[in-house]
C-alpha cells in the first residue's frame, strides 16, 4: 500500500517538483502472483514514464531559475541542458515513442476482437453473430458491425492540443502528458450534451454544413478561458479539488471538479443561457467519498439537485450523474466485473472515466470481458471551432481507430457516468441500478435509495477479506484510494 499510499499523496502536489520527488523513492513492490505479474509491469512502466515527464517539467522549471539568477556562463550551460531536456521530451512524447509506450504498458489492442458477441455501446446493442445481420437500439436495420463503426466515430474525441492560450498565469499551452483525466471527462460531458440535444440516435452527417447544435457543443470545449467547458476553466474550477496545470488528477476530484464548473456557469447565466443545461448530482459514499464508502444514489438528493437547477421552477431537470469509485487496489477486484459491464446495457449510459494506470481513457463499450475506448493520448493543434462554421473540419474531434483492453486490467480508480432526460428516465435508471444491485452477490457498485434515513454507508473491506488482500488506512488523498464496496447488511437499509 506503500505505492498508494505516495501516489495519492503526489496527487496532492500541485509543483511538478513534489511530484518528481515523492514518484522517485523507491517502492516496495508487493510479491506478485503469476496472473498479477503483466499487471504489475504494466504499472511499472506506467510509473517510469510518468516520472520521465516528471523530470523533464521538474528540470525545466529548476533551469530557468538558474538561467534568471545566475552568471551568463551558467545561464548559457542551463539553457544548453534544458534544450537537451526538450529534446528528449519531444521523442519521448513523439509518435514513435507513443507506440512503444502502448505496446509496453499493453494489453491494449486496435481494431475488432474476433468474438461474434453483442457488443453493448453506451446503452446501444449491436449484433455481431453471423446469423444476425442488423443492430439493435435506434440505429435501424443494417449491418450490425458497421452500424456499431458508425457509433463509435460519431462519438466526440478530445486529446491533447498544443499552442493554447497559457492557462494563467503560466507559461503553459499544451497539456501533454498530464491532461487526459481532463480530456477524458470532457468527452463523457460532450456525449450528455449530445445525447441531450441532438437525441442518442444521432451520427456525424457525412455531408455538410453540420447540424448547429454539434457545432455549439464542439465550440464549448474550445481550449480557450472563453469558452464553457475548456481545460482553462476546468482547470480553475478544480482548484479546490487539487486541479493544476501540469500535474495528474484522479476521478473523484474530476467530478467534484464539473459539480463546480456547472455551479459556477449556472450562477453566470438565466435559465435559459445554461451551457450545461443540466443538474450534476456527483454520487459520493460515506464522508464524502474521502473514505471510500458505498455510493447511494439518494432520490431526496437526486430531486433537490434539479430543484436548485431550475431555481424552484421545477422538481425535476436533465441530471447528469457522476460515480466515482475504487473496486480494487492494484487491480479491479473481478467480482465488479459483471456489474461494469451490465451498465453499459443502460440507455442512461455515459460510459466510463477509467484506463491504465496514470493513463486516462474513456470507456464507451464493452463486448464480453473487453472495454472498447476513445484514447486522449495524442497530440493535436487547438482547434477553437466558430459559432458560425457549419462547413468547419470536426475531424480532430472523431476517431475510426477502434480500440480495446480486457476490463481486469483498467486502472480500479474509476469513474461512472449517466444520463437521464427526465423523471421518467431517471425512475427507469433507479429500477435497473437496482436490479443490478440485487444480482450483485454482495458486491455492488453502487445502490439505490429514496432518503437518507433508510442508508447505512458501507465500509470499504468487506469484499477485500475475500479477496485476501490486506488493507491500509485510506484517509489520505484529494481521490479516494480504499477498495471496493462490502457486503451490506440486507435487513439495515432498503433498495428499491
Amino acid at each position: 500500500m506503500k505505492g498508494f499510499h505516495e501516489r495519492n499523496v503526489a496527487l496532492k502536489c500541485s509543483s511538478s517538483s513534489c511530484k518528481s520527488a515523492i514518484e522517485s523513492e523507491p517502492e516496495p513492490e508487493p510479491e506478485p502472483s503469476p496472473s498479477d505479474s503483466k499487471l504489475s509491469k504494466s504499472s511499472l512502466w506506467s510509473n517510469f514514464f510518468a516520472s520521465a515527464f516528471s523530470i523533464f517539467d521538474t528540470y525545466s522549471d529548476s533551469s530557468s531559475s538558474v538561467a534568471a539568477a545566475g552568471s551568463g556562463k551558467k545561464a548559457l550551460h542551463s539553457s544548453r541542458n534544458y534544450g537537451w531536456t526538450s529534446a528528449v521530451k519531444r521523442v519521448v512524447s513523439g509518435g514513435s515513442m507513443r507506440r512503444i509506450h502502448e505496446r509496453v504498458l499493453g494489453p491494449s489492442k486496435v481494431g475488432l476482437t474476433s468474438s461474434t458477441s453483442d457488443i453493448w455501446l453506451l446503452g446501444v446493442c449491436y449484433k455481431i453473430s453471423p446469423e444476425t445481420s442488423s443492430s439493435s437500439g435506434d440505429v435501424g436495420a443494417g449491418n450490425g458491425l458497421a452500424a456499431f463503426k458508425q457509433d463509435f466515430s460519431s462519438r466526440i474525441l478530445m486529446t491533447y492540443r498544443k499552442g493554447f492560450d497559457a492557462i494563467e498565469d503560466t507559461k503553459i499551452t499544451s497539456d501533454l502528458g498530464w491532461g487526459c483525466m481532463l480530456r477524458s471527462s470532457q468527452m463523457l460531458v460532450a456525449q450528455a450534451l449530445l445525447f441531450h440535444r441532438l437525441g442518442r440516435s444521432w451520427r456525424k452527417p457525412l455531408q455538410k454544413p453540420f447540424d448547429q447544435a454539434y457545432i455549439e457543443i464542439l465550440h464549448q470545449f474550445g481550449d480557450s478561458k472563453d469558452t464553457a467547458f475548456s481545460i482553462h476553466n476546468l482547470l480553475q474550477a478544480g482548484k479546490i479539488y487539487g486541479l493544476a496545470a501540469g500535474s495528474w488528477v484522479g476521478p473523484y476530484a474530476m467530478c467534484r471538479s464539473w459539480e463546480s464548473l456547472a455551479r459556477c456557469k449556472r450562477e453566470e447565466n438565466d435559465l435559459e443561457h445554461q451551457s450545461l443545461p443540466m443538474a450534476v448530482y456527483v454520487v459520493s459514499g460515506d464522508e464524502d467519498g474521502e473514505r471510500g464508502g458505498a455510493p447511494v444514489v439518494c432520490i431526496e438528493d437526486a430531486s433537490r439537485h434539479c430543484f436548485e437547477f431550475s431555481r424552484g421552477q421545477a422538481d425535476w431537470t436533465p441530471i447528469l450523474l457522476l460515480v466515482p469509485l475504487v473496486l480494487g487496489l492494484y487491480k479491479v477486484n473481478p467480482r465488479y466485473i459483471p456489474s461494469l459491464q451490465a451498465t453499459f446495457m443502460f440507455p442512461q449510459c455515459l460510459g466510463i472515466l477509467g484506463g491504465k494506470p496514470g493513463a486516462s481513457t474513456y470507456i464507451v463499450g464493452v463486448q464480453e470481458e473487453n472495454a472498447f475506448y476513445l484514447d486522449p493520448h495524442e497530440v493535436q493543434p487547438v482547434a477553437n471551432l466558430s459559432l458560425d462554421n457549419l462547413e468547419a473540419d470536426t475531424s480532430s474531434y472523431h476517431c475510426d481507430i477502434i480500440r480495446h483492453i480486457p476490463l481486469e486490467s483498467i486502472d480500479p480508480s474509476l469513474a461512472i457516468g449517466f444520463f437521464c432526460r427526465d423523471k421518467d428516465d431517471f425512475d427507469d435508471f433507479c429500477l435497473r441500478a437496482s436490479k443490478l444491485a440485487d444480482g450483485s452477490n454482495g458486491a455492488p457498485l453502487f445502490t439505490v435509495a429514496k432518503t437518507h434515513c433508510f442508508v447505512k454507508p458501507v465500509r470499504h473491506g468487506d469484499t477485500l477479506a475475500d479477496s485476501g488482500e490486506v488493507r491500509e488506512d485510506d484517509s489520505f488523498g484529494v481521490v479516494p484510494m480504499g477498495d471496493a464496496v462490502g457486503n451490506p447488511n440486507e435487513d439495515d437499509w432498503q433498495l428499491l
